[in-house]
């Protein structure tokens, strides 16, 4: 039996407060005032996912190398799709925020179409090369790395941060590479897409723009990606990546140790 008595292998955090604390006789202020004493927050929860890449530290070494320490004459782009970005037009106008309430949308929409956003984030200065598709193909993907080809100097060398997803390694896509030496590519470790630094403007773009807003078609929905791409452009700071490989290495590991002690 637990501290206050539930059975074993029951888990409390399935539970609502209430129904916990009728099960164990007591108020349901006596069990919220033990979870905040211990720092447990019941309510919530994080996912995670541990790469199982057998080059895991080789990769993690050689991408946070380009972040904190990047090669001179190049510029280091981390770049990846965000797939199917759904046109949503609300079926009634939002409320704006106000004094003691948060913005608001209706939780029903319908649907007009999807788009793919590409987009390679520059890491010294923080701007965004991207372009918006119907699919996420490798033609699409030799389609934007022309695109970079066009949109950054010739005389520099390009380190581009890419996933594992099949495009990015097609076999179309290395005879198009072979022809351009100066693109290297670096792969993030699978399950890792953390790594990849594009992923926080993504984060930003979705909700600051994307998430906010209704949509009454496809184009509608480029155009507010595109405009704010642009604003994003004309005044960008860079994410500044702080972890050590070393100090991420050393996480994991305890990751990996706590894991193996709930399995045994």
């Amino acid at each position: 039996m637990g501290e206050f008595g539930w059975p074993p292998g029951v888990n409390a955090t399935h539970w609502s407060t209430r129904t916990l604390a009728e099960h164990l006789g007591v108020g349901a202020t006596t069990i919220r005032r033990v979870w905040q004493s211990n720092g447990l927050k019941p309510h919530l929860s994080r996912t995670f996912k541990l790469s199982r890449d057998p080059r895991f530290e080789d990769k993690l070494l050689d991408v946070v190398g380009l972040y904190m320490n990047p090669p001179e004459h190049a510029l280091v782009l981390s770049c990846d799709e965000k797939s199917q970005i759904q046109a949503l037009n609300r079926t009634q106008p939002g409320l704006p925020m106000k004094r003691g309430r948060a913005g608001t949308v209706t939780h029903d929409y319908k649907r007009h179409g999807t788009t793919t956003l590409f987009a390679a984030l520059n890491t010294l200065d923080g701007s965004v090369i991207s372009m918006c598709q119907p699919r996420h193909r490798h033609s699409e993907w030799l389609k934007f790395l022309r695109l970079i080809n066009r949109s950054t100097p010739k005389h520099l060398s390009l380190h581009l941060i890419v996933d594992n997803y099949a495009t990015h390694s097609h076999p179309e896509v290395q005879k198009w590479l072979a022809r351009h030496p100066r693109f290297v590519m670096h792969f993030t470790p699978t399950s890792a897409s953390w790594l990849n630094m594009v992923e926080r403007f993504f984060r930003d773009i979705t909700d600051k723009r994307i998430r906010r807003d209704s949509f009454t078609s496809v184009q509608e929905l480029e155009l507010a990606i595109d405009l704010y791409v642009a604003h994003h452009n004309s005044d960008p700071k860079p994410f500044i990546w702080t972890a050590s490989a070393k100090d991420i290495l050393a996480k994991v590991t305890r990751a990996k140790a706590a894991l193996a002690a709930a399995a045994g």
